[in-house]
């Protein structure tokens, strides 16, 4: 049985969710602009919409965690087929957000886990529950797990079992723009491109291959490298990136997913207390 604690998280993890699709411009990626091209506004509110239908599942994953509260072989499995039946459920709302709902179905769980756990220690929570297969989960194997296998990229499950080091260096540079004064929307820009820089992107590769990956790669070190979204020769890179991206027609939505993670592990001393009020 839930509880409005579990509530509260999983709300918490929508509204990071949100604030990812909201951001803008992302290089390939959905946003509030009407691009009359592959990306249109119209995506951009089916993706916002079927978002909030991601709350029920992140309830039941949160109250599943807090149940069981040890990462075990049997939690993880419980949460895999929460997991498959949220995933059926945004893709009915009109949208996907398959990388999303794994990446805050493991933060939700282990933040239900351990209340006080934030930043690295709820990565680590999160590690021990990827670390168990999902003994429930298809057979056949997903075309993440296909191209992981063909070129030997990490993957979701390799990023969770490593313990979210893209979630956890978002993190970092979201504290260190703060600190510097950076805007908060530039610096959650810098920190998607900082995602973008390193992480082996599945979809990046089934789409484009192992070249289309390094080139958004080295698209988003340029961006950084000339200053980032907060300054106007880096706002221009990014301008140039974007448009790149989108008459390519790859949209890096790994990238995406772990930005809304770790939005949503900055969030939660005020999603805690929200829910302690």
């Amino acid at each position: 049985m839930s509880s409005r604690e579990d509530e509260t998280l999983a709300r918490a993890a929508v509204a990071a969710l949100i604030r990812q699709l909201e951001l803008m411009p992302k290089p390939g990626l959905p946003d509030p602009r009407d691009l009359g091209a592959r990306i249109t506004r119209q995506d951009h509110r089916a993706l916002r919409w079927s978002a909030k239908a991601l709350v029920p599942g992140l309830t039941a994953t949160a109250a599943c965690a807090r149940r069981h509260g040890a990462a075990t072989p049997e939690l993880r499995a419980e949460l895999g087929a929460i997991g498959r039946c949220t995933e059926h459920s945004t893709r009915l709302a009109g949208g996907g957000h398959r990388g999303a709902t794994w990446v805050l179905g493991l933060l939700v769980a282990a933040a239900a886990m351990d209340p006080g756990a934030r930043g690295r220690e709820l990565a680590a929570i999160a590690k021990k529950i990827a670390a168990h297969p999902d003994r429930r989960a298809p057979r056949r194997p997903s075309r993440g797990s296909s191209v992981s296998a063909k070129y030997g990229a990490a993957g979701a499950r390799g990023e969770a079992r490593a313990g979210f080091p893209h979630v956890r260096r978002a993190l970092d540079v979201l504290a260190k723009a703060r600190t510097a004064g950076t805007p908060e929307a530039d610096a959650r820009l810098d920190a998607l491109l900082t995602v973008m820089s390193t992480l082996q992107d599945t979809e990046l590769l089934y789409t484009a291959g192992p070249r289309g990956l390094r080139h958004v790669q080295a698209g988003a070190r340029g961006v950084i490298d000339v200053g980032g979204a907060g300054t106007a020769e880096g706002r221009a890179a990014l301008g140039a990136f974007d448009v790149d991206l989108q008459e390519r027609g790859w949209s890096p939505r790994g990238s995406g997913a772990l930005l809304a993670g770790a939005l949503f592990v900055d969030a939660l001393p005020v999603a805690a207390a929200r829910g302690a009020a």
